[in-house]
C-alpha cells in the first residue's frame, strides 16, 4: 500500500465505520465515495448506480465543486469504461484512461482524468454499482499508472463492504416504504368503512325528506334535521382520519430528518437538483411540524411539476423559538396576482391556510422568468 500497514488499516477501519453510520441510500453513497477518495489519496472519486435504461439512477461524485458539477451537465450514460465495469464486472486500472480504445470523451467542463482505477460493486452475482477513482496524488513513474496493485486490492475490500452498506440501506428504505404503505392501506379501509356508512345513511335520509316535502312538510323537516346531524358526523369522521394521517416519520424521526429523506427521494426521482439545508432548528409542536412538512411538500410539487426548474433549494432555519421554511426554485416563475385573478391558486390557498392554522405566516415572491420563493414562518411552542 502507499501508506504504511498501520495507517492503511486505520484508514480502512475509519472508512468502514463511516459507512455503517448511515441508513439512507444517498448518504451511504456519499460516504463510500468520500472514503474511497481519501483512502487512496485521489483527486476524484465517483459511484454510479445503474438503472435499467442505459443510464444511472444515482451518480455521486467527490472532488468536484457544485458549480463544476452543474456545468458538466446531465448524468453520464453507461458507455466506455463505465459500461465495461458494469457489464463485464471486472476491475479496470489504467495509466491513462484517455488512451484506452473504449474512451468516448467527456463534456468540456469535465475535469481531465488521467490515471484511473475502477471496480464494480457486487451483491452476489448482481452488479449494483461502479466505483472509480482518478488522478492519484503522487509522483507518477514515466509511462506508468499512479494506482498500484495494492490500491486495487484495498479498493476491492472497500467495494465489498460498500455492497453490504448499500444493500442494508436499500433494505432499510424499502422497509420504511412498506410500513408507510401498510399504514396508509389500513387507514384507507377504516376511512372507507366509517365515512361510507355515514354517507349512505345521509343519502337515504335526504331521499326520504324529498318524498315527504310535499305531503308531510313537518316530517320532511325532521328528516332534513337528521341530514344535518349525519353530515356533521361524517365531517367529524373525516377530520379524525386526517389527524391520524399525520406522517409516521414525523413522530419517529422529527421534522428535519423527515424533510431530508423526502427531499433526497425527490432529488433522485427528478432531473432537477433538489437540495436541503437545516440550521439550528429545534423540535416544534406536532401541529406546526406537520404544517411545515405539508407546505414544503406542496411547494416542492409546484416547483418540480410546473416551473421547469433546474434547481430547487429548501432551507429550514431556526427563528427565535420557531422556524422559517424557504423553498426557492430557478424556474419560470409566475405573476401571483394574475394567478389569483384567473382562479388558479397552485396550492397557495391551502398553504396559507396551513400556515395560518399553525399560527404562522406565508409569503410568496415570484415573477415571470424570475423563479419562485415560498417562505413560511411559524412561532415556537
Amino acid at each position: 500500500m502507499s501508506h504504511g500497514p498501520r495507517s492503511g488499516l486505520a484508514a480502512v477501519s475509519s472508512a468502514l465505520l463511516a459507512m455503517s453510520r448511515h441508513l439512507e441510500v444517498r448518504d451511504v453513497l456519499k460516504t463510500i465515495v468520500a472514503s474511497a477518495r481519501e483512502l487512496l489519496d485521489a483527486q476524484y472519486a465517483a459511484l454510479g448506480v445503474p438503472d435499467d435504461h442505459g443510464g444511472f439512477a444515482q451518480f455521486v461524485v467527490d472532488g468536484v465543486s457544485e458549480e463544476q458539477w452543474k456545468a458538466i451537465g446531465p448524468l453520464p450514460r453507461q458507455h466506455g469504461i463505465l459500461a465495461a465495469m458494469l457489464h463485464e464486472a471486472r476491475a479496470e486500472r489504467l495509466a491513462d484512461v484517455r488512451k484506452d480504445p473504449r474512451f468516448e470523451g467527456w463534456p468540456s467542463a469535465h475535469p481531465d482524468l488521467v490515471d484511473f482505477l475502477g471496480l464494480p460493486i457486487r451483491d452476489g452475482d448482481e452488479v449494483i454499482g461502479a466505483l472509480f477513482l482518478a488522478n492519484k496524488n503522487c509522483p507518477k513513474p514515466e509511462g506508468g499508472c499512479g494506482f498500484t496493485q495494492d490500491d486495487e486490492e484495498l479498493l476491492g475490500i472497500l467495494a465489498q463492504h460498500a455492497a453490504i452498506a448499500l444493500t442494508n440501506a436499500r433494505l432499510y428504505e424499502r422497509s420504511r416504504e412498506l410500513t408507510i404503505a401498510e399504514e396508509r392501506s389500513r387507514l384507507a379501509h377504516e376511512l372507507h368503512d366509517a365515512v361510507s356508512q355515514k354517507l349512505f345513511s345521509l343519502r337515504l335520509t335526504a331521499q326520504a325528506a324529498a318524498r315527504l316535502v310535499d305531503r308531510d312538510p313537518s316530517r320532511a323537516k325532521g328528516e332534513l334535521q337528521q341530514v344535518a346531524v349525519l353530515a356533521a358526523e361524517a365531517a367529524d369522521e373525516l377530520r379524525a382520519a386526517v389527524v391520524e394521517l399525520r406522517p409516521a416519520a414525523l413522530d419517529e424521526d422529527g421534522l428535519v430528518a423527515t424533510l431530508r429523506t423526502q427531499i433526497q427521494v425527490l432529488d433522485r426521482a427528478h432531473s432537477a437538483r433538489v437540495t436541503f439545508t437545516a440550521r439550528g432548528v429545534k423540535a416544534l409542536p406536532a401541529s406546526q411540524e406537520e404544517a411545515v412538512l405539508r407546505v414544503a411538500q406542496e411547494a416542492l410539487h409546484n416547483a418540480l411539476r410546473h416551473s421547469g426548474a433546474d434547481h430547487v433549494d429548501v432551507t429550514l432555519d431556526r427563528h427565535g423559538g420557531g422556524a422559517v421554511l424557504r423553498v426557492t426554485d430557478d424556474g419560470s416563475g409566475f405573476d401571483p396576482m394574475a394567478v389569483r385573478r384567473a382562479g388558479r391558486h397552485l396550492g397557495l390557498v391551502s398553504m396559507r391556510d396551513r400556515a395560518s392554522g399553525a399560527g404562522g405566516t406565508l409569503t410568496v415572491e415570484s415573477a415571470p422568468g424570475k423563479g419562485t420563493t415560498i417562505e413560511m414562518e411559524v412561532p415556537g411552542g
